[in-house]
């Protein structure tokens, strides 16, 4: 299974971006998928999640009414809207996918810099 994820960039803070990952191998449709997100000097941290069906999805408190996940099962991307963007948005963000039988991201993404300047 392989996760190629785009869609960073440089952007002012208060400024949008749309992160999408391609999912290639396995059977997306059967997977959870979730985007994660690693500043320099701290630890990787949850970002968003969405159940393999689409009817169940989880945020972090920091990103709750700015960020939006969203899959295509049919295309075998997950995307996150990224609005109003903040310096301490800052990061490399990941996307990773989760079997059913799992309760542990298996698949990771190579990650995709989203930097927001101030």
């Amino acid at each position: 299974v392989q996760l190629q994820a785009y869609g960073g960039g440089l952007v002012q803070t208060g400024g949008s971006l749309r992160l999408s990952c391609v999912v290639s191998g396995g059977t997306f449709g059967s997977y959870a998928m979730g985007w994660f997100r690693q500043a320099p000097g701290k630890e990787r941290e949850f970002v968003a999640g969405i159940s393999w069906g689409g009817s169940t999805i989880y945020y972090a408190d920091s990103v709750k009414g700015r960020f939006a996940i969203s899959r295509d099962n049919a295309k075998t991307a997950v995307y996150l809207q990224m609005n109003s963007l903040k310096p301490e948005d800052t990061a490399v963000y990941y996307c990773a996918g989760q079997r059913r039988s799992s309760t542990l991201y298996e698949y990771w993404g190579q990650g995709t810099q989203v930097t927001v300047s101030s």
